[in-house]
């Protein structure tokens, strides 16, 4: 089973390596990587868009949860704990 393994790797590696050299070293890897780095830097911008967009969501939510809490009575004391050790509330 190890030399199976070793088989599989030494396959993996030649098959990036492979992939590596065509990208870098041939004219239409250059032409595939000047047409590809743009879509990745939109992607890129739309990733950091939307974390903005959950941080601010959870914020709103936060402080739902905390008028809630006044709402109902509860804000008194201090805030429930959760599963993870700095969160207060489940969003």
């Amino acid at each position: 089973m190890g030399n199976s393994r070793a088989v599989m790797a030494c396959m993996v590696g030649a098959a990036i390596g492979g992939v590596a050299g065509y990208l870098l070293f041939t004219e239409e890897g250059r032409r595939f990587r000047r047409e590809f780095e743009p879509a990745i830097e939109d992607f890129g911008r739309e990733l950091n868009s939307f974390r903005h967009t959950v941080t601010k969501a959870a914020g709103v939510a936060s402080e739902g949860w905390k008028l809630l809490n006044e709402a109902i009575g509860d804000g008194g004391g201090e805030a429930p704990r959760y599963q993870a050790p700095r969160q207060t509330s489940p969003f």
